[in-house]
């Protein structure tokens, strides 16, 4: 087994849930080598990560941050990236252009499935993983027990690497199952080398023989070597703990407290030698390297009201150079970016990340192929599951809104902007509540608008449930010609999901033909309010009879006599409160399924089914159809009944009849709204 180094420019992402502590580990990495004087805080917003305003608002991640270093020699670009669920498309975009991804999480048993959608995505786009169990200081259970809940998140193999020195019930080190040494942590120095404690030794012998079955399930050799008591070369167990995780076959697991800086040293080590090249991860994504060739991924995309467009790129292959121009643009600028702050490069190698200014054509996702723009290999959007209606103070502001929401969506291509024809709302459609409140404040800081939200309206209709014949005439004398309509309609019920029809049955010319059509009009100008303030769907209308006058009969008397026996024929026709109803789709481990069937039914769901989602062990499909009034918040209790990780799709399905005093809510307040 070849112990050869990996060589050249790497990435790698921290990823994790809210909390982890991802961005004090990040702190720890630059502190020890050398990229800052002093560690920054979260807590008093000094952080190279969490740069932004809203991010330091809220002492937490809202958009992917990068940052550089270098260790030993070595170079590496890493991206800090948000822990919140709701800036999950964050992460997904950015974890496509790196080498491997470290996913820090806490040393606590039962907050382990908050890591299931973040490893799920790791697995299925084959991206190496390490695990960084941070605050390891703070520990109360066992080593084992919290490995075996981590087992249960990953699809993939973990690899304990280390276990814990315990002192008086606290973690004062660890023993690397690797090199079978023991060390011992010294805040904000490196850890020193001990002896390995003797009632350490059984458990040492237990861990690593443990480490060595898992790495000997992928190789012959090995098993053949513990089958006879052999003990293998530390090289052998070195490159296989490298070539299986490149392969994907497992996931090493590291501890440590970042706070300070236990165990980062030793977990840069293993970055150092285990990270795959830039050439191996291209080949992972289905790019073939060639020097000769300018190849560049877009990760990420900055948008600011003075500097203009930053595209975050990974250089898979060649070099690229400020001023070089491809069809997405003139690279009008070229940085590495330091979290907030930005340092200027003239040129990027293969394995690098840098911003390029100002490709205005140049979106996230999007490669850079030799002058060619195209789209491979970029992560589902995620669907929209919350949404506000946003509206601006300033009728004059109405233009730089919809212009700065381009931007916003520019940035975060999980937030959809789009007109509700039925309501006339723009909407502002995200991940959760937080997601937009960012997305807000982001238009205050960035672009001055005061933006206010609120509800969506839901689009009701009303119907009716039989049929009238209605007369009526519409009648005017001012002088000169007069206005003379008359008309007979019979007003009917169609089929929910019908629409409009429009017929006549005029015999003798009682109407003449060039007047039917202004009828129609009339007809359908009523429709768009009817009786309970609501347009009115799924309702035929026909002529039969009416009147005219020669001199006086017009258009417009005609359509006014349409709309006057609309008004009078159509609250004899029992109108009924429509509402939109959707199909949705949630998905959840199925230890929750049942909290959730409880969430549907407090919404008026009516559930359908459930089955196993595919590919995900242990988690449950829940079909059930729910009023869009219900839909609202759904997330919000989802996410509380599942510990984040529940989630949804929706699609709208039907309008159905709505009564009671649910209904007699809703067109109250619709009276009241005019």
């Amino acid at each position: 087994m070849s112990l050869q180094k990996p060589a050249g420019p790497r990435s790698i992402a921290l990823i994790g849930p809210y909390s982890s502590g991802k961005t004090t580990l990040l702190e720890s990495i630059l502190h020890i080598c050398g990229k800052i004087d002093r560690k920054g805080r979260v807590d008093d917003g000094s952080t190279v990560g969490d740069s932004s305003k809203e991010a330091r608002d809220r002492k937490m991640g809202v958009e992917v941050n990068s940052a550089h270093f270098s260790f030993l020699g070595d170079d590496f670009t890493v991206l800090d990236c948000p822990g919140s669920v709701e800036f999950l498309q964050e992460s997904e975009n950015a974890l496509i252009g790196v080498d491997a991804a470290v996913l820090v999480c806490e040393p606590v048993e039962d907050r382990s499935i908050t890591l299931l959608p973040l490893m799920k995505f790791l697995e299925q786009n084959d991206i190496p993983t390490f695990i960084f169990v941070n605050k390891i200081d703070k520990a109360k259970g066992t080593i084992h027990d919290l490995f075996r809940s981590l087992e249960a998140a990953s699809h993939r193999d973990l690899v304990l690497r280390q276990v814990p020195i315990f002192n008086e019930g606290t973690v004062t080190g660890y023993v690397d199952l690797a090199s079978e040494r023991a060390y011992v942590y010294k805040e904000g120095a490196a850890s020193k080398i001990i002896d390995l404690p003797p009632e350490m030794a059984e458990e040492e012998g237990t861990s690593r023989f443990t480490m060595l079955e898992t790495l000997a399930d992928f190789d012959d050799h090995l098993m053949e070597e513990l089958l006879e008591d052999i003990e293998p070369e530390k090289d052998e167990i070195y490159g296989l703990l490298r070539q299986e995780l490149k392969d994907g076959l497992v996931v090493p697991v590291f501890l440590g407290s970042a706070d300070k800086d236990a165990g980062v040293r030793r977990l840069l080590k293993a970055l150092r030698h285990e990270v795959p090249e830039a050439t191996e991860t291209a080949g992972r994504i289905g790019l073939t390297p060639n020097p000769e060739k300018q190849v560049a991924q877009v990760l990420k995309t900055y948008m600011s009201a003075q500097g203009g467009k930053l595209s975050l790129v990974r250089v898979w292959s060649g070099m690229l150079a400020d001023g070089d121009t491809f069809s997405a643009g003139r690279i009008a600028g070229m940085f590495r970016l330091m979290g907030g702050k930005s340092e200027k490069v003239s040129s990027a190698k293969e394995g690098e990340i840098v911003a390029l200014g100002r490709m205005e054509e140049l979106h996230t996702g999007d490669f850079l192929n030799d002058g060619a723009l195209v789209q491979v290999n970029t992560p589902e959007i995620l669907n929209p599951v919350f949404n506000w209606a946003l509206f601006s103070n300033r009728r004059e502001d109405d233009v730089k809104l919809t212009a700065a929401l381009n931007k916003l969506v520019e940035e975060d291509p999980s937030l959809i902007a789009e007109h509700k024809q039925e309501t006339q709302e723009l909407l502002l459609k995200g991940q959760g509540e937080m997601h937009l409140r960012v997305a807000l404040e982001r238009l205050r800081n960035k672009y001055g608008l005061d933006v206010k939200s609120q509800t969506p309206k839901v689009a009701y209709k009303e119907a009716i449930r039989k049929g009238a014949v209605q007369h009526a005439r519409f009648r005017k004398q001012s002088g000169g010609h007069g206005q003379f309509g008359d008309v007979k309609i019979e007003i009917n019920p169609l089929p929910r999901g019908s629409g409009f029809e429009f017929k006549e049955t005029v015999v003798g010319g009682s109407v003449p033909k060039q007047y039917i059509p202004a009828v129609e009009h009339g007809v359908k100008e009523y429709l768009s309010e009817g009786p309970l303030g609501f347009p009115v769907v799924d309702v035929s209308v026909t002529l039969k009879d009416g009147q005219h006058h020669t001199v006086d009969s017009s258009e417009n008397s005609f359509k006014s006599a349409a709309r006057i026996a609309m008004s009078e024929g159509m609250p004899k026709c029992s109108p009924v409160l429509l509402e939109p109803v959707y199909k949705i789709d949630i998905a959840m481990p199925s230890e929750y399924t049942s909290k959730v069937n409880g969430i549907v039914s407090s919404r008026r769901g009516q559930i359908l089914g459930f089955d196993a989602r595919e590919g995900w062990s242990g988690w449950d499909i829940l079909t059930a159809m729910m009023p869009e009034s219900e839909l609202q918040d759904l997330i919000v209790d989802l996410r509380s009944a599942t510990l984040g990780v529940g989630t949804f799709r929706y699609e709208y399905d039907h309008l159905q009849e709505l009564t009671g005093h649910i209904a007699d809510k809703v067109i109250q307040s619709q009276g009241t709204s005019h």
